[in-house]
């Protein structure tokens, strides 16, 4: 029996990167929760910036950078939402995806787009989207789950590094 994970495809090139990181934006569909639509267009959004080029010589705007630093940011929070799911099996999504929300995207928003996860689905369907079960998809999950928190690393590593230079 597939999974959602099954298909997904991963990588780090720009084009893979990109394609991976749409996967991501679509796993929001599976929450079917318009508390995720602010996210979801944010990450979006920066996933055009990101094929656009950079600017021309001398610009002073960095439209991907921005944009790879927004979709980091989203994916970070996604990253934790899910990490907090799978090690807390008894806890309702919206605790999971609030409690990720708070630590990652809150800072940056305003009081008038911080969404409010209450609508999540439950737990069991939102597995249930993802694979036969949650015991078939808990594998699959958590070696999907460690390349995005590889991924989300690397990046925030790299952005330390630029704010350093």
């Amino acid at each position: 029996m597939s999974t959602y994970f099954d298909t997904l495809r991963t990588g780090i090139a720009t084009s893979e990167f990109i394609e991976a990181t749409e996967g991501v934006v679509k796993l929001f569909d599976l929450l079917g929760s318009t508390a995720f639509a602010v996210v979801q267009n944010d990450m979006n959004g920066n996933i055009k910036h990101l094929v656009k080029n950079e600017g021309q010589p001398g610009d002073k705007k960095r439209t991907a950078t921005e944009g790879l630093l927004w979709l980091l940011r989203g994916l970070d929070f996604t990253a934790q939402a899910l990490r907090r799911s799978i090690e807390n099996p008894s806890e309702e999504l919206s605790v999971s995806f609030t409690n990720a929300y708070e630590k990652t995207l809150r800072k940056y928003h305003s009081m008038m787009v911080r969404p409010i996860f209450t609508a999540c689905p439950y737990r069991k369907d939102f597995y249930a989207k993802l694979g036969p079960s949650e015991e078939s998809v808990r594998a699959p999950l958590l070696e999907w789950l460690a390349a995005l928190e590889n991924i989300v690393a690397t990046m925030q590593k790299f952005y330390e590094y630029l704010s350093l230079s």
